[in-house]
């Protein structure tokens, strides 16, 4: 595999008035990795994947694809690049097949060649079913799956979802991982963005988290996983203040839960020893549930800080790329 980085992208900065959307953002994606942009909303993920795609002009920095970059290149710099912002749009009225095929005729591919290519994405997303049904019925998850099949009509190198998993249900999210992750198992690289910590571990080698247009870590997920806090429980009892008390002799860290009962950090034996002592000493347990996990504690601890706040104790990364 070619050594040349699928994304360079090098102090980007994007302002829109006063707005800085994109503050001197570097990142690097390998070829064959599957890379997560990560932020809650108005961090400037999509801001990034427009500027990828060219639909908005950096004010700085320099943005290359498999070594082509907009100035250079102009619309070159897509070559073996593919996806969609946001959601994807269709015909609602035409079927999904029949809106691949209008796709393949304005990409060029016609006769035999572009039809086997239809059936080809189809079968990638598991639509083959439901192809000659109107998109106008279609759920939600199944126009997502509609729109990586689009993308991967032109046989891309490099695939860029913007929030893939955006909006569905619990089995269409199921059904969207498992899609992305047969298409990395193929070689594909794939650029996502995400608020979903979730989401990007099961998925992504490496991250990039942003908070309000700024890198607060650069990374693998695996050094991130090794830097997170404990995992916190949500524990409610019939006794909060004694407790409180119990956890603080095991040497647990104990605060005061949002939505009431008492939030605990520890490893799952602490906590275990910890239900064992309270039901030794006669502390009636109403509740005890996983409120979440150790990367996602520490992704709000990331982005939940004020703008000009030191970040947490990590060791980020200018630029990271990991090679498989």
């Amino acid at each position: 595999m070619s050594d040349v980085l699928a994304v360079n992208a090098v102090d980007l900065t994007k302002t829109f008035g006063p707005l800085t959307a994109v503050d001197h953002i570097s990142l690097q994606v390998a070829q064959g990795e599957v890379y997560g942009v990560l932020g809650p909303n108005g961090a400037g993920k999509t801001t990034l994947l427009r500027m990828l795609f060219g639909l908005i002009r950096p004010d700085g920095g320099t943005l290359e694809l498999f070594g082509r970059s907009w100035p250079r290149d102009g619309v070159r710099a897509l070559d073996g690049v593919a996806g969609f912002i946001e959601s994807p749009k269709f015909y609602p009225g035409l079927s999904g097949r029949r809106n691949l095929q209008l796709l393949a005729g304005l990409d060029g591919l016609d006769g035999p060649g572009a039809a086997a290519r239809v059936d080809d994405v189809l079968d990638a997303v598991d639509l083959l079913g439901r192809d000659r049904d109107k998109v106008r019925g279609y759920s939600f998850g199944m126009r997502q799956r509609l729109g990586v099949a689009a993308a991967l009509l032109r046989a891309p190198r490099l695939l860029v979802l913007d929030e893939p998993a955006n909006g569905l249900d619990p089995a269409g999210i199921r059904d969207m991982r498992a899609l992305v992750k047969r298409l990395a198992g193929s070689g594909l690289t794939v650029l996502l963005s995400s608020h979903d910590m979730a989401e990007v571990e099961q998925i992504c080698d490496d991250v990039t988290i942003m908070r309000t247009g700024q890198v607060v870590y650069h990374g693998s997920i695996a050094t991130l996983r090794e830097q997170a806090p404990a995992q916190a429980h949500r524990l409610a009892t019939t006794d909060d203040e004694r407790s409180t008390a119990v956890a603080h002799r095991m040497g647990l860290d104990v605060t005061g839960a949002a939505d009431g009962g008492l939030a605990v950090r520890g490893s799952q034996a602490q906590v275990d020893a910890l239900i064992a002592a309270l039901v030794t000493a006669g502390i009636g347990l109403r509740g005890l549930a996983l409120s979440e996990t150790p990367l996602e504690a520490l992704f709000f601890m990331l982005t939940e800080s004020a703008p000009d706040a030191p970040t947490a104790d990590l060791e980020p990364a200018a630029t990271t790329g990991a090679r498989r």
